[in-house]
């Protein structure tokens, strides 16, 4: 694999070599077991929210917050973290982020009270907003655009995928085993590791360049806004969209969002330059990434669902009933890269949507209150292959020709899609779905996991259709076409 070296002033953290960027093997290790933690950290401690709630007395309206106020934090920091790595240095960011992973995991296993321990996720949150964008900027300048990139892309999109499922099955075990601390000081080996193997493999950060500055502004209100539009996302289901706390939350959203907008016109160095709100690629891919949140992985929230609440799955069956759609989704990150290859972004995106689809509308319908799990197989083995896919394409997609001095803002830009996504993916599924939730039961909540997977079928294969037909109407020069990376990424 060649490495793609640094030029020019559009570069400033990658100006001094280092011999072992030669050795992409452990790096590549490094970077796919640094997504494997975000990920495994993302769902962890779902099976472990009852204990969680019971050693530390939280209320049942306040338990969910061990869970959203990662994604809110995670959100709202996202472009924060991107343009940190682009002035500040990617092996800088990625290794105070390993370390924030590690530190809160320590405090967060030591927690006696429920405010600490929202605060730990909080803090983790921030963490994975550092490490995401350092991880895929690190990528995207170690590996040439092109076939390298896209097989370092599919390694590290194969752990990622896993740890979605994984962490399920080991938190469970965990769980059962140690009690739910260990959740948390399971990360802190981990991530001391990857702080340390990253600062040794990776290359070097050059100077600080003091001629370029920071937007703080810019960079204070579109993480302000961002959070607090997530917040209400997260919290509109529980509490209604017509509470006080809700509209507050909105209103300030606008507000700071609007501002963000005016910043960045006026900024002579704007956190997102507008230059890439011209990168169509870029901006396709940001549409493909949100909606992928919103509706694969949203599967995994109905599914533990069914899984418990409906057959009455303790939390290890439950994560052991992930172990394929993990396997298959890995699968499909590989099959992914290799399609590309053979017929381009967005013809393989195409297909791995239309396969999505398929598997939902399989899955949707062998859900049923006496449904065995070999029934979910056909469905689960099509979806996986079809995330799997759509997930490689995706990132390969939202790194093509970005300049190597943009490609940390840009990795920001599209996790920060993909966040938002999610958020208002399960919202508008949950009110779809009748409100089910944890604590949901009787008929209503079987119909309502239906029809949330449905729905999810629907939007897939809506975003297939659009990829399809707008590409076709718009031409090689169309918005959609953005997302066909031609030559070396795989025509």
């Amino acid at each position: 694999m060649s490495v793609k070296e640094s030029t020019g002033p559009e570069e400033p953290v990658e100006a001094v070599a280092n011999p072992l960027r030669k050795s992409l093997g452990l790096p590549l290790f490094v970077l796919a077991l640094g997504q494997l933690v975000i990920s495994l950290d993302y769902n962890i401690v779902y099976v472990a929210l009852p204990d969680i709630g019971a050693g530390l007395g939280f209320s049942d309206h306040d338990l969910q917050w061990v869970v959203s106020a990662y994604v809110v934090a995670t959100a709202g920091f996202l472009l924060l973290g991107g343009r940190a790595a682009d002035l500040l240095g990617r092996r800088r960011m990625f290794v105070l982020a390993a370390l924030l992973y590690a530190g809160s995991s320590l405090v967060g296993g030591l927690s006696e009270s429920p405010g600490v321990l929202v605060a730990v996720r909080g803090i983790q949150g921030i963490g994975g907003s550092l490490l995401f964008p350092a991880m895929l900027s690190l990528i995207n300048t170690l590996y040439d655009e092109g076939p390298d990139r896209n097989r370092a892309l599919a390694v590290w999109g194969a752990a990622g995928a896993g740890g979605l499922c994984f962490g399920s099955l080991l938190g469970g075990v965990l769980v059962e085993a140690f009690g739910w601390s260990s959740v948390f000081f399971v990360n802190v080996p981990v991530a001391g590791a990857l702080a340390v193997a990253g600062w040794l493999l990776f290359p070097a950060d050059g100077p600080w360049d003091r001629s370029r500055h920071f937007d703080m502004a810019g960079a204070l209100t579109a993480t302000g806004g961002i959070t607090l539009l997530v917040f209400l996302l997260v919290q509109a289901p529980a509490q209604g969209w017509g509470t006080p706390t809700v509209l507050t939350s909105a209103t300030l959203a606008v507000v700071l969002l609007t501002l963000f907008a005016l910043v960045e016109r006026r900024s002579r160095e704007p956190l997102v330059p507008a230059r890439l709100f011209a990168h169509r690629r870029l901006l396709a891919a940001m549409g493909v990434t949100a909606l992928f949140s919103a509706t694969f992985s949203s599967v995994p929230y109905f599914l533990t669902l069914y899984f418990q609440t409906v057959h009455g799955y303790s939390a290890v069956a439950t994560g052991l009933a992930f172990l394929v759609p993990a396997v298959v989704v890995a699968v499909g990150t590989q099959a992914g890269e290799r399609a590309v290859s053979a017929f381009g972004v967005r013809r393989m995106l195409v297909g791995g949507m239309v396969l999505g689809a398929a598997g939902a509308g399989a899955l949707g319908l062998a859900i049923t209150a006496d449904g065995s799990y070999p029934a979910l197989l056909p469905g689960i083995l099509l979806l996986g292959l079809g995330q799997g896919a759509a997930w490689t394409g995706m990132w390969i997609a939202a790194s093509a020709g970005v300049a190597p001095g943009d490609q940390g803002i840009a990795s920001g830009m599209a996790s920060t899609s993909l966040q938002v996504g999610g958020a208002v993916g399960l919202a508008v599924l949950v009110a779809l779905a009748g409100g089910v939730g944890q604590n949901a039961s009787g008929p209503g909540l079987l119909d309502g996991i239906r029809t949330a997977v449905f729905v999810i079928a629907g939007g897939i294969g809506c975003g297939a259709l659009a990829l399809f037909v707008l590409r076709g109407a718009a031409g090689s020069t169309g918005a959609t076409g953005a997302v066909e990376a031609e030559g070396a990424s795989g025509a």
